[in-house]
């Protein structure tokens, strides 16, 4: 009878290790799906993943040619596009209840900013995720049973370029900026981490509030006969990038 208990137990070990092995191998194929699933779900847009290069060992990795899609009515194909995401996880923490992410770095994001100061494709899919996440409502949706939670340690988007594209009653009006480097640190926490809804919204928000602030800031040299792009427009823009902060 002990030997028939120590075989159970060395199977069922040897099973785990199996099961393991299994998902770790699988995480590059397991992170595209998952982002191309969930992604669309939250954006209400396209999302797609080139691929994901992920050490089951290290945690460390790399997300290649990120591609998220423009809401209907703008004009240009995409509103975020990413070449190289350098990405690290806790290994230790990938079957967990939430998953510990070292770093998301995000390198040279090209953003097409399409519309205006208070209404462009940004703000559009920004609204999007925080219907998603619950964000616009007084009560949040109670957490779904078994619903994978994030805590991320650092967020790092640096070297952006902002395609600006406004229409003016004179016509097109265009330019390319810089965007300012974006640096946030601890999203969520191990204890109580983060929705995939809410960490979208979490790294949408300073985005959209940094690359509005560089547009304005530069509509003087645009011309101010765009439209929502007066003096007024410039105020409330300027004020509603302190408010993306508020909630």
């Amino acid at each position: 009878m002990k030997k028939l208990l120590i075989r159970i137990v060395i199977a069922a070990f040897a099973l785990v290790i199996v099961l393991l092995i299994v998902v770790f191998f699988s995480l590059n194929s397991i992170v595209k799906k998952g982002v191309e699933t969930v992604g669309p779900k939250l954006t209400q847009v396209e999302v797609r993943l080139g691929a994901a290069h992920l050490s089951p060992f290290s945690g460390q990795g790399r997300l290649t040619e990120l591609f998220v899609g423009n809401p209907q009515g703008y004009k240009t194909p995409s509103a975020i596009k990413v070449g190289d995401v350098k990405v690290g996880v806790e290994p230790s923490s990938v079957l967990a209840d939430t998953l510990v992410v070292q770093e998301i770095n995000l390198q040279a994001p090209e953003i097409p900013f399409d519309g205006t100061l208070t209404g462009n494709n940004l703000s559009k899919i920004l609204s999007n995720i925080e219907a998603a996440s619950g964000s616009d409502k007084t009560e949040k949706p109670a957490a779904k049973k078994g619903e994978k939670k994030f805590y991320v340690k650092d967020l790092l988007v640096k070297a952006g370029k902002i395609n600006v594209s406004i229409t003016t009653p004179l016509g097109g009006k265009s330019a390319t900026l810089a965007l300012p480097e974006i640096h946030v640190q601890n999203i969520g926490s191990r204890e109580h981490g983060v929705t995939a809804a809410e960490l979208a919204e979490e790294i949408l928000k300073p985005i959209l509030a940094s690359a509005t602030k560089a547009v304005a800031e530069r509509l003087t040299d645009l011309g101010t006969g765009a439209q929502g792009t007066g003096k007024g427009a410039v105020e409330e823009a300027t004020k509603g990038i302190k408010d993306l902060f508020k909630k």
